[in-house]
């Protein structure tokens, strides 16, 4: 099969509706500048080294920080954060400072609990802010589509 530039619907496979601006800007681009961009020297045909992962999949420079609605949501998940440390710090502390018989051992017992859970729960927020407002890994590969989702297995 002879790919390139006339050829490009038998390379490109386009279905769909959502497809439709696709082959109407490749036939524009036909009609009008013989099928490609005129870069006019300004491109050699080498595309430039694809940048790290990280980089690529980054949320928080590409988005993040232009959005006042995630900017909102990152500074007070943030926001919690810290004091859900505080609380876990100050309440291992009050139970550390009091002399023996000072509290009962089921209110010893709840402060620790508490501080537990706040330091585990500020873990799992980090976690949560980090995947969701900065960097998530995504393969296509190890996520099922809708398509296969639908399938009915008889």
């Amino acid at each position: 099969m002879n790919k390139g530039i006339a050829n490009w619907q038998k390379t490109c496979f386009v279905p769909t509706k959502s497809d439709a601006f696709v082959v109407g800007y490749r036939r524009w681009l036909k009609k009008y500048a013989g099928g490609q961009v005129d870069w006019r020297g300004k491109y050699g045909g080498v595309l430039p080294p694809t940048p790290p992962r990280k980089q690529l999949m980054d949320r928080y420079w590409s988005h993040v920080v232009n959005c006042s609605s995630c900017s909102r949501a990152y500074k007070g998940l943030n926001a919690l954060e810290v004091i859900l440390q505080a609380i876990s710090i100050v309440s291992i502390g009050i139970v550390a400072a009091n002399k023996q018989g000072f509290m009962s051992a089921a209110a010893r017992n709840a402060v620790v609990v508490t501080g537990v859970a706040c330091f585990v729960a500020s873990r799992w927020l980090a976690h949560f802010i980090n995947k969701n407002f900065h960097y998530h890994d995504y393969s296509h590969t190890f996520h099922a589509t809708y398509v296969e989702l639908l399938k009915i297995p008889w």
